[in-house]
């Protein structure tokens, strides 16, 4: 019988300090991220228009469910709000560049940049606040930055929107999503790896400390005021790198399109793919983003057999997203991430139970 090899074979135990602190488990699981990186920079060679699009939305809004996931997931903080910092990072990089004349290139990170800044400004009182307080008052910042946009024609454009320039590297101008795919990739590797080192640091420590038992993190000499602000501000340039990134792409951005929808959609992404985990930002984002196209489908293969079905395909989309919340924390409270991690501990252990 031929040996087939485990990722990690049972036994293989951590003996050292940068064992425990490594960035990945295992030489197969590196090399499995390396691969995945490779096949997604030949992808848009080989895909259609329609899936590069739909991988290039799932790019973006997985950065900003990576920001909040740091605020909820790692800090154990509440926010009802993300949507409203995402917008603000798309109309700070439109308004940087027609007010500067900066290339879009440098505007992406300076409205990330900006949007921290004012994610601690909302974060100094919240960080005082917790439980249900703390929810109505970042519920709060969202309506308080939806006014903000609606009136502030000399940022937003007002009512009327604001038109984001299209991206231009070193030349090249980035008007297709086959080229545009690059430079989401682009940050999307480099958030994912920020987060992944921010976690395994001092802070990152520190943020989890706060969240599991912030008096005893108290007691061991963290601020916990300090924390809980760096979280909101750490959430905040995410989420304006996620939304500087969708204006740009979208060429045009409207408050419209930051509500607070836009918010419960981002608590569920990082609920289903799994609080406090950098791997299940993305994996919720995923299941979120095709959950309604999935949806429409299944409605649209049902209304064969029910003609009714065809009127509410609208309604069971929006839906949908609720009832995958209340299953998931009913069913799977972990995420999917942690079925995930269930699934590769049975396949190393296989056929021992133990």
């Amino acid at each position: 019988m031929s040996h087939v090899p485990h990722p990690r074979p049972c036994g293989d135990f951590r003996t050292s300090y940068s064992d425990d602190t490594s960035l990945f488990r295992t030489r197969f699981e590196g090399w499995s991220i390396y691969a995945g990186i490779a096949a997604l920079l030949v992808a848009p060679l080989f895909l259609n228009d329609y899936y590069i699009s739909q991988m290039l939305m799932i790019g973006i809004f997985a950065i900003a469910a990576l920001g909040l996931n740091v605020l909820v997931g790692f800090t154990g903080q509440i926010s009802l709000g993300h949507s409203a910092f995402f917008g603000f990072g798309a109309f700070a990089s439109a308004w940087i560049n027609n007010t500067t004349g900066l290339p879009v290139f440098i505007c992406i990170p300076l409205a990330g940049i900006l949007t921290t800044a004012v994610g601690m400004i909302f974060g100094i009182p919240a960080a005082r606040l917790k439980g249900l307080y703390l929810a109505i008052a970042t519920l709060a910042s969202q309506f308080i930055l939806q006014d903000f946009f609606a009136r502030a024609d000399w940022f937003s454009g007002g009512s009327s929107g604001s038109l984001a320039e299209t991206v231009n590297f070193l030349g090249i101008e980035l008007d297709t999503d086959q080229k545009y795919f690059y430079l989401v990739l682009f940050w999307v590797i480099v958030s994912f790896l920020a987060v992944s080192n921010l976690r395994r640091s001092r802070d990152g420590r520190a943020l989890v400390a706060v969240r599991d038992h912030y008096l005893s993190a108290e007691i061991m000499g963290i601020n916990l005021t300090r924390y809980r602000i760096l979280s909101f501000g750490v959430s905040s340039f995410f989420a304006g790198l996620g939304g500087a990134l969708y204006g740009h792409y979208l060429g045009y951005v409207s408050v419209e399109g930051f509500t607070i929808l836009l918010s419960i959609q981002f608590l569920a992404m990082i609920i289903i793919g799994g609080l406090g985990s950098v791997t299940g930002s993305l994996l919720g984002t995923i299941f979120i983003m095709l959950l309604p196209q999935f949806m429409e489908e299944a409605a649209s293969a049902m209304a064969v057999v029910f003609p009714a079905m065809e009127q509410g395909k609208a309604y069971i989309k929006e839906m949908s997203v609720g009832a995958v919340i209340i299953l998931f924390l009913i069913f799977e409270p972990e995420g999917l991430i942690h079925r995930w991690r269930m699934i590769r501990a049975s396949w190393k252990l296989y056929p021992f139970s133990h």
